[in-house]
């Protein structure tokens, strides 16, 4: 549901201007929202989906990175950190389908939701930019939100490794579950032959 909302972000910041961008900001955070309730009631109603598991984080990747390269092209934030967030954001995405593609599944850390709130707290403010100066008497919003989005960088690099160790030891388990299956395989095979090579044995001595 929240990648219908991506196409409204760009365009109120394609657009430009103060109530533009507040709107843009605005629209942000209702997508925000619909994340927690995403989240909130799929855990409480313990209907947590292996699709879920993987679209919703992939939801959160669109509207992130589309509104990260908005503010960027306005001058709002750094190209190097838009670089670094989107490379982690790609090698984490392919990361997962890998693991997908291998029956692994490689489900959200508790760091990178800690860097998804982060992010969701951090763009809004870089949004609102101009309508902090105007209206809210120097408040320094925007600044907050290059902290935060600082602080996501961390967050985005420690989760990285949770995801990584995630992969890495659910294909541990994956192999070593395959491993037994094909050597039970084979033990069944064996013993079928070896039942054959009696019955046949003992047809022939019958025979005899």
């Amino acid at each position: 549901m929240r990648i219908i909302f991506v196409p409204g972000v760009v365009a109120c910041l394609a657009v430009g201007g103060l109530w533009w961008d507040f709107a843009a900001a605005v629209v942000f955070g209702i997508a925000g929202f619909t994340d927690y309730l995403d989240g909130y009631y799929a855990r409480k109603l313990k209907q947590e989906t292996v699709y879920g598991k993987l679209m919703d984080p992939l939801a959160d990747k669109f509207l992130v990175i589309c509104s990260l390269i908005m503010l960027q092209s306005l001058g709002r934030i750094h190209p190097m950190v838009v670089m670094l967030l989107v490379c982690r954001e790609l090698t984490i995405t392919g990361l997962r389908a890998l693991a997908s593609a291998e029956g692994v599944i490689v489900a959200a850390s508790q760091g990178g939701k800690w860097k998804t709130a982060t992010q969701m707290s951090a763009i809004p403010c870089l949004m609102l930019k101009d309508f902090s100066e105007q209206y809210l008497h120097g408040f320094p919003l925007f600044q907050i939100g290059l902290w935060l989005i600082y602080i996501s960088i961390g967050l985005s690099l420690w989760s990285a490794k949770d995801y990584m160790v995630g992969f890495f030891s659910g294909l541990k388990i994956t192999y070593a579950q395959r491993l037994v299956k094909n050597r039970e395989k084979r033990r069944m095979k064996k013993q079928r032959k070896l039942a054959k090579k009696t019955a046949t044995e003992k047809a022939a001595a019958l025979k005899s």
